[in-house]
């Protein structure tokens, strides 16, 4: 069972809720989330694009956007280097179909997952010289590619690197060194040298702020480059980057766009997915369109979802949404079976409590093992590495095995690979995911390494729900829900605000759900008002609390239930104990 912690900061919450026009409740989750200062505070409750930083204050942009410029008024032959997950998708159609609007005869390529591996390799760009490419510019991906980026360079092309993973580094005399690849531009917040104010970018917003400095070196209307924002946004949300600093105002904004979007294809799955486009948030970008491009992918090419975004043809764009409607249904099905055998091997392995876990599942497709781990560092609340077996082998034909690691605050998991880099083929992340591949032969000791190192306390371990503010259900009136709905756009970075009471009575229950497992429930607090409330989760829990205790203690968030033209006041319960 989580460990309940109940924020406590102080601030004189009643002079900010009456500075500003909000609810005192709404000023204390502000506060719980850093936001303090008067020009946070304004552009938090009212994104606009002043939030929005130039892209020329990173590194190398106004390199990079020079060389590409050039190469659009020359004509020179441009390849687009993306990914195949969600924001290599966004980065690579940003950058393709916008640099193609200025003139530029370019093309996009994507690795394959299987195949290719992530990001820029030798054989891109042995293709990439065979096609007569002369500018490689690559997105999401590139920061790491030493080998390929050295190749592009012995045969005379231009590459520009745009990305937004952390900057492979040496340690020199207890200092981290960064290795930047021989480019002739790299662009990556990340870089130490980097003054640019927001770190946290996606790679598609890096290759959105690409093309903007190009668009205005092209003489060309901003609003033209700023059509984009939708998909910079969409590729924030998809990548899980945190809603914070110029994140949120990227996504408040590109939501907005996104609800009215003129995109074909992207209107085209939105209506194939059931979503009505006005009601678009980041939900609905996250959980259900998000992984329709992603299993494109996972379980055929990402090329499919760039043309579903590049299409202006409704009968093709209709026939891409449902593909990639099919691929995330079968992905789903994968994903579970492999949570299961997950969750047997951790329990078989004999090496359940270690700190880092680290699962080999040979029997897994190596597209869905990042999914799988998410899912299990959720349940087991500690890093976790999904190891599966990779197609082919090394250059010796030694067995090979890939894997995506997902981790929790307080183990930077790159930085741990980083130590780990003599055990590996490939690797590359963030403090929070990492992906690698490595000889089979391997895995025991990387388990060992990884547990040796770990660094990990019982608390780092201990799951923890943050409590925004203790409230009785009678402080509870549409005007506060509507008031927290300021929050928006809620997600990693900036959580949908959590609520508590204790010793809840509950007066009546009605199983709701398929065979009735969740339950709709008329509440009580003890102040005497009601509430009905929603519970999605264990309803042998719940009762196994209300037999014991007769009463139960519960966290939620508060929500308006609009039915039939009528409004009413409910809760949905997170957590019991």
């Amino acid at each position: 069972m989580a460990k309940w912690m109940i924020y406590s900061k102080k601030a004189d919450f009643k002079r900010m809720a009456e500075a500003y026009g909000i609810d005192q409740v709404l000023a204390r989750i502000l506060v719980n989330r850093g936001v303090t200062e008067p020009a946070q505070i304004e552009e938090f409750l009212h994104p606009s694009p002043a939030g929005l930083h130039d892209g020329l204050l990173m590194k190398d942009m106004e390199k990079a956007a020079e060389l590409v410029c050039r190469a659009v008024r020359q004509k020179d032959k441009i390849r687009i280097i993306g990914d195949y997950d969600i924001d290599g998708i966004q980065s690579a159609y940003i950058l393709h179909t916008g640099l193609r609007r200025a003139g530029a005869d370019a093309d996009y390529a994507v690795p394959n997952r299987i195949t290719d591996g992530y990001g820029l390799n030798p054989d891109m760009i042995r293709r990439c010289r065979e096609d007569g490419v002369r500018l490689v510019v690559t997105c999401d991906n590139g920061v790491a590619a030493a080998e390929a980026v050295s190749l592009a360079k012995e045969y005379g092309m231009m590459v520009v690197v745009t990305d937004h993973h952390e900057v492979p580094y040496r340690m020199n005399e207890g200092k981290k060194e960064q290795i930047l690849v021989p480019a002739d531009a790299v662009v990556d917040p990340k870089r130490e040298d980097c003054a640019y104010p927001c770190k946290k970018l996606c790679g598609a917003a890096v290759a959105w702020k690409l093309l903007l400095a190009c668009y205005r070196l092209l003489g060309l209307s901003e609003e033209e480059g700023m059509a984009f924002l939708e998909n910079a946004a969409f590729a924030t949300i998809g990548d899980v980057m945190e809603l914070v600093e110029e994140n949120r105002t990227i996504v408040a904004l590109g939501l907005e766009r996104l609800r009215r979007t003129g995109n074909t294809g992207m209107r085209c799955l939105i209506r194939r997915c059931g979503i009505e486009a006005q009601a678009i948030g980041v939900y609905h970008v996250g959980f259900i369109l998000g992984p329709c491009l992603n299993a494109s992918g996972r379980l055929d090419t990402a090329t499919l979802a760039i043309e579903l975004l590049e299409t202006e043809d409704t009968a093709r764009a209709v026939q891409l949404a449902e593909r990639l409607h099919v691929l995330n249904e079968e992905r789903k099905t994968m994903t579970g079976r492999g949570v299961e055998a997950g969750v047997e091997a951790i329990e078989r392995g004999g090496w359940k409590d270690d700190p880092v876990l680290c699962v080999y599942l040979p029997g897994v497709h190596e597209s869905v093992a990042g999914i799988i781990a998410g899912r299990l560092r959720e349940r087991c609340a500690r890093p976790i590495f999904v190891l599966t077996d990779a197609e082919g082998g090394d250059e010796e034909g030694e067995p090979v095995v890939k894997g995506s690691g997902r981790s929790v605050e307080g183990y930077p998991m790159y930085d741990r690979l980083c130590g780990c880099a003599d055990l590996l083929l490939k690797f590359g992340g963030h403090p929070m995911a990492a992906g690698l591949s490595m000889k089979r032969r391997n895995i025991e000791e990387f388990r060992r390494r990884l547990n040796e190192d770990s660094t990990l306390s019982a608390a780092d371990m201990e799951p923890t729900v943050s409590i925004d503010v203790p409230m009785p259900f009678g402080y509870i009136t549409k005007d506060l829900i509507r008031d927290l709905e300021k929050l928006e756009p809620t997600g990693n970075g900036n959580p949908r605000p959590l609520f508590a009471q204790k010793d809840v009575q509950i007066l009546s229950q009605t199983p709701i759900g398929e065979n009735g497992k969740y339950r709709r429930m008329e509440v009580r607090d003890t102040g005497g008002a009601r509430i009905t409330a929603l519970y999605f989760g264990d309803a042998d829990m719940l009762d196994g609390i209300l037999k014991e205790r007769g009463s139960v203690s519960m966290t939620y968030y508060p929500q308006i239930n609009r039915y039939r033209g009528r409004e009413s006041l409910q809760i949905v319960v997170c957590d019991l104990c």
